[in-house]
Parts: structure tokens; sequence; C-alpha cells
């Protein structure tokens, strides 16, 4: 590499990762270590983080129970290549990164948000994620941010990006009050890099292999210094590609939280052929969820990770887990209902009820004593709002709790298929959603009819509507508690 704008690796201040950071996973309250986590919640973390945080669905994982982010998909350039990306336009029927619907012009994503904003109380942030990469299309990125600001100066503003520019936009971004950015980091090995990334496009030039691996490394590393130096909460996505970067993404964490990353989020590869990705079409597997969750617990106890991310598209609209993207196309602007602030009040307030009483359900769940070392997996069947609150069926996803006498603890989710149409059930379709529940010892769900329930039971998992409509953490645990107490009552 000769390029003179290129900053050498050697030359960048390090942080030193002894050193707690206010914005960083180290952070500390009144002296006292916080869990900085996507689980935190208002007693664990500063006032200025936890304000940041708490109605931000991809930075709290309580919050993503109560509100719902939207992206807009106007930035469809991209300045580098990876091997697990295709973008896809006029594409309604893929739910990953990269796919969109509709490319949209600063203008018109202004009046979408509008039009979101008054139909979905919910809304709290609104990211540019694609399909491209935000900062290969900065001064389209930051107009449209502009516009919204001007519109909506409520709703938080985030973008998502790859790195390999955000040197060069860091003032800008800290100006504009964007306080929660995005980096994806798949790696600190240029060895490694170089197996994900075939080209990028820096400087005026197309750089390949070792190098373009070198210098997209350094940018990343120079860049999410700079945003944690202003007090920008960052998040590091990595992408699990098992054989590639699977050990690897250990020493990934480590570099990221020395500079002051809040969470790291380790996602599957995405690679179905189907997608035409580089690595769906060399067979390339993605991770299975056990070994996910192997790398995750591998990143260490005091790692502060995201476990509820969806890989969601880069026009999606609603709560995670969920894309209402279709019922606000372009055609349909016109339509759109004038922004009412008071309907937002009204569901904030609604927010602060629910989330006081789910904490008190949850405090008020009696535990037994502990009987057994092995963790017991519980999947739930939720539309949101922290509670079990979906038909069985109708499930497109189930949320997976670890439960212990310690208590309720959100791990991960899992994808699934609706197999209930129509009031019917069919139980060669609920193949799949057999599949997402391995492992697991329970299903929580506000119905679930007699013939999924006894296939259930077939398999040893426990299926049971009791707990309907009530809170997810003090259902789980009244259910564990009432398990051990009948497991001890047949051992007597």
């Amino acid at each position: 590499m000769t390029d003179s704008n290129i900053v050498p690796l050697s030359s960048i201040t390090r942080v030193d990762p002894a050193k707690p950071r206010l914005s960083g996973c180290s952070a500390k309250s009144n002296g006292k270590a916080t869990s900085c986590g996507s689980s935190a919640g208002q007693d664990d973390l500063p006032e200025a983080v936890w304000n940041k945080i708490q109605d931000h669905p991809c930075y709290s994982e309580d919050a993503h129970h109560y509100f719902a982010r939207m992206h807009v998909a106007v930035a469809p350039a991209c300045n580098i290549q990876c091997n697990y990306c295709n973008r896809k336009y006029d594409c309604s029927n893929e739910s990953r990164p990269g796919v969109v619907s509709e490319k949209l012009s600063a203008e018109q994503a202004a009046l979408k948000v509008m039009a979101v904003a008054a139909e979905v109380p919910q809304l709290s942030v609104v990211g540019i994620a694609g399909p491209g990469d935000a900062l290969a299309n900065a001064p389209k990125t930051f107009h449209t941010f502009d516009l919204i600001h001007a519109a909506l100066p409520h709703v938080k503003l985030c973008l998502s990006t790859n790195g390999l520019a955000l040197p060069d936009h860091v003032e800008q971004i800290a100006a504009m009050g964007i306080d929660h950015v995005t980096i994806t980091i798949n790696m600190v090995d240029p060895e490694i890099g170089a197996q994900i990334y075939p080209w990028i496009f820096f400087r005026h030039k197309r750089w390949e292999g070792l190098e373009a691996a070198q210098i997209l490394h350094e940018r990343q590393m120079e860049g999410l210094e700079a945003l944690t130096a202003k007090g920008i909460l960052v998040k590091v996505n990595s992408v699990l590609i098992p054989g590639i970067n699977d050990q690897h993404l250990v020493e990934v964490n480590k570099a990221v939280r020395s500079r002051g990353a809040f969470l790291h989020n380790v996602m599957p590869l995405i690679s179905d052929p189907a997608h035409g990705t580089h690595f769906g079409l060399t067979g390339q597997r993605g991770p299975t969820p056990n070994e996910l969750r192997a790398v995750q617990d591998s990143l260490g106890g005091d790692a502060k990770l995201m476990r509820h991310c969806r890989q969601c598209r880069a026009d999606a609209v609603g709560l995670l887990g969920e894309d209402r993207g279709a019922e606000f196309s372009l055609d349909k602007l016109t339509e759109a209902k004038p922004y009412d602030p008071k309907k937002r009040e009204m569901y904030l307030e609604v927010v602060e009820r629910e989330r006081g009483d789910r904490q008190k359900a949850k405090e008020m769940a009696q535990m037994p004593e502990k009987i057994e070392e092995t963790p017991v997996l519980v999947a739930i069947a939720t539309k949101g709002g922290g509670r079990i609150n979906q038909h069985f069926g109708h499930a497109t996803e189930f949320q997976i709790f670890e439960v212990t006498s310690a208590g309720a603890k959100f791990i991960s989710h899992r994808r699934t298929d609706k197999y209930c149409v129509g009031g019917t059930d069919n139980s060669d379709a609920m193949a799949t959603t057999i599949a997402a529940l391995e492992g697991v010892a329970a299903v929580l769900c506000a119905k679930i009819g007699d013939k999924p329930k006894q296939r259930l039971a077939d398999m040893g998992i426990i299926a049971s509507d009791q707990y309907a409509f009530e809170y997810i953490e003090a259902s789980a645990i009244t259910w564990y508690a009432t398990r051990n107490a009948c497991d001890v009552a047949a051992s007597a």
C-alpha cells in the first residue's frame, strides 16, 4: 500500500482496555461496574447511557419488546464487496440485510417516516442501513437525516456502516447528534479478512486481497476509536462464518471492547444459494443455533452481547421480528394520516406502566431452591410487549429464555414458519417449527391446538397456554418452579 492518506495501524492511538469508558462495556456508575449490555436496565447504567438506549430496540433487549425501528433505503452504493452479501432490489419475499423493495430519495424517505410515525406510535428509531453502505452514500445519508430530524426531532437517528469511510465522517456524525452507529467488523486479522472481502474501493482505487483487508481493518479501528471518544454508542456486528472466523471472533471481541464498543452482536451467516451470494453459491454453510450460542458464550461472562438481532432488511419497519414495510410503499403515502404527537405520548405512558408492572411480576415470581445444575430452555411465542401473546401456530419465531433457580434470562430467538392457516393445523408444515425447538423443554404460548400439543409432547416438549397474555419472565419462572415442585414430589 502506498496511498499517503492511509493511516498505518501502528500509528493509531490505542485505548487501554483496563481503563473504563462511559460509552463502552466497562462503564461505571457511582464507582460500581455496570452491565452495559443489551439486557441492562435503568438501575444498571449511568443515566446518560440509559437515556440513549431506553427506547432503542437494537441497543436494549428490554426496549425491543416495546419500540419499533425503521430503515430507509437511501444508500444503494457500496465501497466493499462481502462474500456473504448480494444487494437485491424490488424483492419483497426475502428477510435479510441488503434487500429492499423500493429505493428512496431523501425527500421520499422523510415522507415515508412521517407516514410511519403517524400509524406506528412505537417508532423510536430511524436508521440508514443500506442496501449499500450509509457512508459510501454520505451526502444523501446526511441530507436524509436532516429532513427527518427537522420533521421529527424526538426520533433517534442511527446509521450502519462497514467502517471504510467512517473516519472521514465522525465529526459530522457527532455534529448532527447521531449517537448510535453500527459497524460491521468481521476480523482483526487481514489474513482472515481476505477470505471474506474480495475487494474494497478506497481513495479512488480498487484494492484486493491482503491489502484490501488491511486497509479496511485499520479504518474500522480508527473510526471505532474516534466515535467512542466522542461518547457515541457503537454496536459492532460480526457475521459468524464457520471455518473462517468462528474461532477468531474472540479476538475481534477483545479488540472492539478495548476500544469502547457498547455492544457486540454476533450474527449467523445467511448462505442460502437462492440469495446468490458467493458463500451461498460455493456451499459455505451458516452456523447452527448451538454453534452460534457457543461462540457467543466463549466471548466471556462479562462480554456485553446483543442476542436479539433479527438481521433486518434495509427497508424494515416495525417491531423487531415483524416487517410492516409493505404497508408504507410509495404509492400509499398519499393516504397517510397526519402525525399526531399525542398518540405517541399516550403510548409512552403505557410503556412506562408496563415496564414497571413487568419488573414487579418478575420480582414476585417465586423461585424454588436449586435442585438441578442444567439450565432449562423455554420458548416463548410473543408479538411484543414483554407478554406471552402469540398463538403457537401463528408464530414466525420464538424467543428463547434460559431458566434456572436464579431467574429467567433471554438468550436468543429462533425463526420458524407459520403452519396454522385458516384454523387448521398442518403437521407436515410443522416440521420447521419442531426443528427450531431443538433442546427446548417447554413452549409457552397464548393458544395451542390439541394436535400440535401432542406432537410436541411426543418430542419431549411441554406446551402450555396456561400463561396466556402474562409477562414472559414471571411466567417462565413460575412454570419452572411448578415443574421442579412436581419433580420433587415424584421422587419422594
